[in-house]
């Protein structure tokens, strides 16, 4: 299982918001590029990064620091999302020189934009799949549905998406654990690459998560930047 650097970009600058909350911010850099190169130089294989302002304002706002970003850490591929809603944000995204885009609301919400994507742009497309436990959130994680996680991995799977992110909402910038048992009960049930997210703390929680089958990376912030987590310990304890 690979461990996923994640860059949340707002104002230009990297944050993290608790639980998706923008009151509730906070700074870890004011230079998001040289930090993704510090990942980078760390180990990291890949790197999760996400528009903030576009993800709220529901169309890519960041995709110039983006490109400088993808530029600065390649070889090593980007994953972007943030507000990536139609065929045109999809597109910008990719244009930055990111490997996957990454779409999550409107995947959710519109099973025909979920094939009409996925063709578009075989094996680039990551479905966010985000939850308050099994229930899937969207439009900022403000509103549950009454789709499950599985329903829409479901579709993502049949689409051909390259992977499914799950994020179970109520864990995010928590410090809490991720939900190990709804991670692994997804990919018990799609038979997709799953990139786990959402509470992650400690190193034992990335093993729990190793030993899920399916589990294929976990996207990490807080923990990071806070020091919780040694990326290179990780990436280490990850290889025996």
């Amino acid at each position: 299982m690979i461990v996923i650097p994640a860059i949340d970009l707002r104002d230009g600058r990297c944050v993290r918001l608790r639980q998706g909350r923008s009151d509730q911010e906070t700074v870890f850099s004011e230079d998001p590029v040289a930090t993704a190169v510090s990942w980078t130089r760390l180990g990291a294989g890949r790197l999760h990064v996400v528009d903030l302002d576009g993800a709220f304002a529901g169309e890519p706002r960041q995709t110039a620091l983006v490109a400088k970003i993808v530029a600065a850490v390649s070889p090593v591929p980007v994953q972007m999302g943030g507000g990536l809603r139609d065929l045109e944000a999809v597109g910008l995204a990719l244009e930055t020189g990111a490997r996957w885009a990454i779409v999550g609301t409107r995947a959710a919400l519109d099973p025909e934009f979920l094939r009409e994507v996925c063709r578009t742009w075989p094996a680039r497309v990551i479905v966010a799949v985000d939850g308050r436990g099994s229930r899937v959130a969207v439009r900022g994680w403000t509103e549950v549905t009454s789709e499950t996680v599985i329903d829409v991995g479901t579709r993502a799977r049949n689409a051909a998406a390259a992977a499914l992110l799950y994020t179970d909402v109520t864990r995010d910038g928590t410090g809490i654990g991720p939900n190990v048992d709804e991670t692994a009960r997804l990919a018990r049930a799609v038979a997709v690459p799953v990139l786990a997210s959402g509470g992650v703390a400690r190193l034992d929680d990335l093993r729990r998560l190793a030993e899920v089958p399916g589990v294929e990376g976990c996207v990490v912030g807080h923990a990071l930047y806070t020091g919780a987590i040694d990326l290179t310990e990780a990436l280490r304890e990850l290889a025996k």
